[in-house]
């Protein structure tokens, strides 16, 4: 069985030793082996197999010189490391190189010649062969670089707990350690990159955007995230499309078509460079210029899209950079490669070739030019000038990438350096013991790394969270266009510090934004214009949030900002202006004293007692005569002096009402009103009976005395003070502001009890009925004898008043209910005062006499 799994680990790792062959790997024998995983190609050859014969592996195609420069930074990182004295000290590194050609089949291609190497080792099959000059096993793995390739290989080493440390990988589905139990990696997860760029948006004020996502493992979760990060803002995607680099002529055509009529302006796009590549290509063709980009990492300054050529199109395209690093002594070794020197690293040849168009005269490529099966290229002797060609593989001035893979190199010689230092019985393994750095396996040195906590050589703490993901911030950069050779320059505009409080993680310096690579104004890119203050957003049907009309805000309701979503009602004592932009304070009403038709009815009101008063001077000045004496000089008096009552009462209703004068004019009124009326009635009731009588009995002496009839005022009145005294005790009127007009507020008086005013009004007119009852049956009197007339006259003026004044009073409203009543009550007091006192009584001279001694 032994000897099975032994022949079929073998077959394995032959065939991936074969598929790779002398010009498909960088690697150099040590003590321990790392190994590596780049994309020194964007893509593979579009090839049909029919499979009728043997499938031959996949062409790798388009050279990347930025993976080749990260590849470098690896190879720089060991040198540097075997060559410190304090640095694994007496070991070696050595590496195992490989490119995935940016495909998931190519990757796991390499990956499986890591997996079968370190499957030989574990089975000990030294017995069956001479195995002294075998490679060492592979302890880590740096890369890879897509999110989609680092998932698949993630899941393959996750089998052997093969630690494996990814430089670019950010999507949030690799965080899940359940899943992807060696993964780590040195670039921050998506998860803060779709929050930043949600809240760029949210920033620059924008609700209506478009979103491209890679169809992989990194654009689709990103893309997912960043969705509910706008749906939380309250911002909507009108378009949200897939996107490849293997999409066909008519899809990316299609996907153009439909970016070129949408009327959102923003491009949010989650997608690697080689797949975004092709629509931006498209774009270019057509010349869509009014367009703004928002770039993710992983193309923000990708060599593919970021050409002069493409600057009409793509200038001030905002991008999420990684926080650029320093790494001492880079620049020199980039600068020194060459094929000659480095024989260990096969990909230079390729690089060579490509960076001088150009053939190496043992290129297996140059003969195949000879046989006319490629391009024709000129020689070249590998010993030119790599200063003398512009290519992004000396873009040194920002080292984000090829820092991370420093720092992960690094992170995996510390973990190695931990072990080597370990003290015994402070490790990290069972009973605190340590691992042999001679014999360990993969996964001890994950369990390290896991552990890991240094400060590199600038100072900086590195240390993996309970993720295994390492902390980082972004830069924000925006695509200038350079005024010396117009090539495409990453000018930094701000930051992102995902770990700042929340408000405070996204600076921009504005003025250094160039929109369309001129503009200074911020592009608009709404569904609908922005509303104006004094209008709100109202919804339109079956169209999203973000689309909405301006809708002028209600009377009585204002907005003061632009976009407001509603209009904030005004306070109780405020009214809007004609535009809705502002409240202003409601004028407030109430029969003033200053007033005109306040004045007016003051005016009428002192006449009258002034009148009254009047009357009572001639009284009292003819007190002794028989006509005064006739008239039942007392009673009359009692009389007057209710009357000078009623006209007073209305003064209360003049002025501002407060809560004592609200609790006071309707008493006044009624009381005062009552007493004059009983006064009629009983003056009413004495006439009738002394003329009915004809000549006054001691009988009628005796129960029409004075003394009876102020009785009966007295009990009159009484029943109408009862009445106000229980209004008052259980619902006392009170002072009120009435808000029901727009622009005015009408201070008026809470009666407390409608129904108890409607008894006090209903006892006076009762009062008033018999009055007028007593009155009219005296119509017959002597014709010399006009006072009952005057009196049956009184009380139907009284009646025409109030009865009319039932109608208006609930009719009218705010100060005119007041002006109502005071009308009233001065009309019925005058007319009382004019039929009663104002008539010229004539009485021959024995009816005087009656009455006077009655």
């Amino acid at each position: 069985m032994r000897l099975l799994l032994y022949y079929l680990t073998l077959l394995g790792s032959s065939y991936v030793i074969s598929t790779y062959g002398p010009h498909q790997r960088a690697q150099m024998t040590g003590d321990i082996l790392l190994g590596g995983l780049f994309p020194l190609h964007f893509g593979i050859a579009s090839k049909d197999q029919d499979l009728a014969a043997r499938p031959e592996s996949t062409l790798c195609v388009r050279f990347n010189f930025r993976g080749f420069r990260w590849l470098q930074a690896m190879i720089f990182a060991i040198e540097e490391i075997n060559n410190s004295s304090t640095l694994l000290p007496n070991i070696t590194l050595g590496y195992r190189i490989f490119d995935t050609c940016n495909t998931v089949s190519k990757a796991l291609e390499a990956t499986l010649s890591f997996v079968a190497q370190n499957k030989i080792d574990s089975l000990s099959l030294d017995e069956f062969c001479n195995c002294t000059d075998h490679i060492p096993s592979t302890i880590a793995v740096v890369g890879a670089a897509g999110s989609a390739v680092s998932t698949a290989v993630a899941n393959l080493l996750g089998l052997f707990y093969i630690p494996q440390i990814s430089y670019a990988s950010s999507s949030r589905l690799l965080s899940n350690k359940n899943q992807y139990k060696s993964f780590m990696r040195t670039i921050p997860t998506d998860e803060y990159q779709a929050t930043a760029m949600a809240d760029i948006i949210e920033y620059f004020q924008w609700n209506w955007v478009i979103a491209v996502a890679s169809d992989d493992e990194y654009g689709r979760p990103g893309i997912e995230k960043f969705e509910k990060e706008m749906e939380e803002r309250d911002i909507c995607i009108h378009l949200n499309e897939l996107i490849s680099q293997y999409f066909e002529d008519h899809e990316i055509k299609a996907l153009a078509d439909r970016i070129e009529n949408s009327t959102a302006k923003v491009i949010v796009v989650f997608a690697s460079g080689p797949d975004v590549e092709p629509l931006i290509k498209e774009m270019v063709r057509r010349n869509i210029t009014d367009r703004i980009w928002l770039a993710s990492e992983a193309w923000a300054i990708s060599s593919l899209v970021a050409k002069p050529e493409y600057l009409d199109v793509m200038a001030g395209t905002i991008g999420f950079a990684l926080k650029a690093g320093r790494i001492p002594g880079f620049r020199e070794f980039l600068q020194h490669v060459q094929p000659k020197k480095d024989s260990h690293n096969e990909f230079v040849r390729e690089f060579w070739e490509e960076t001088f168009n150009c053939y190496l005269e043992d290129s297996p490529r140059f003969q195949e030019s000879e046989n006319g099966s490629t391009s024709f290229r000129p020689l070249c002797s590998g010993e030119e000038d790599i200063a003398s060609v512009e290519t992004p593989y000396l873009d040194y001035k920002h080292l984000r990438i090829s820092y991370n893979v420093y720092v992960a190199v690094y992170s995996i010689a510390q973990a190695l350096q931990d072990i080597l230092t370990c003290t015994p019985g402070r490790g990290l393994f069972a009973n605190n013991s340590c691992a042999d750095i001679k014999k360990m396996e993969a996964w001890q040195v994950l369990k390290q790394l896991r552990h890991l906590n240094y400060t590199n050589s600038m100072g900086e703490k590195m240390r993996f969270d309970e993720n295994s993901d390492m902390e980082a911030n972004y830069t924000i950069i925006n695509w200038h266009r350079s005024t010396e050779d117009g090539s495409v320059v990453f000018e930094e505009v701000g930051y992102y510090n995902m770990h700042a409080k929340r408000g405070a993680k996204l600076f921009i310096d504005r003025t250094k934004i160039l929109w369309n690579g001129y503009s200074t104004e911020v592009p608009f890119s709404n569904c609908s214009e922005d509303c104006e203050p004094g209008t709100r957003k109202g919804i339109i049907d079956s169209m999203p949030t973000c689309c909405f009309e301006c809708t002028e805000c209600s009377d009585g309701e204002y907005s003061n900002h632009k976009d407001a979503s509603v209009c904030a009602k005004c306070p109780n004592n405020s009214w809007s202006n004609g535009n809705h932009t502002f409240c202003f304070l409601k004028e407030v009403e109430f029969l003033s004293w200053t007033e005109p038709f306040g004045i007016a009815l003051a005016i009428c009101a002192v006449l009258g007692v002034v009148l009254t008063a009047f009357v009572i001077g001639v009284f009292v000045r003819f007190r002794n005569t028989p006509i005064v004496k006739a008239t039942n000089r007392e009673l009359s008096y009692v009389l007057l002096f209710s009357l000078i009552c009623c006209f007073s009462s209305s003064l209360i209703f003049i002025g501002e009402p407060q809560d004592w004068t609200c609790r006071l004019r309707q008493p006044a009124f009624g009381v005062s009103f009552v007493l004059c009326i009983s006064c009629i009635l009983v003056k009413t009731n004495r006439v009738l009976l002394v003329f009915e009588a004809k000549i006054p009995t001691s009988l009628h002496r005796k129960w029409w005395g004075l003394n009876l009839q102020f009785l009966l005022v007295f009990l009159c009145t009484f029943v109408q003070v009862m009445i106000c005294v229980v209004w008052l005790y259980n619902a006392p009127p009170s002072s009120y502001q009435n808000h029901d007009i727009d622009e005015i507020i009408f201070i008026t008086c809470n009666e407390g009890s409608v129904m108890a005013l409607g008894f006090l009004i209903g006892y006076t007119c009762i009062l008033a009925a018999i009055c007028f009852f007593f009155a009219f049956k005296s119509r017959k009197l002597p014709e010399n004898f006009t006072e009952a007339k005057f009196i049956t006259f009184s009380m139907l003026i009284f009646f025409i008043v109030w009865i009319s004044f039932i109608p208006a009073y609930f009719s009218t409203y705010g100060k005119f209910v007041s002006a109502v009543e005071v009308i009233a009550i001065l009309a019925s007091s005058f007319g009382m005062l004019a039929c009663i006192f104002f008539n010229k009584p004539t009485l021959c001279e024995h009816e005087s006499q009656d009455l006077e001694n009655l």
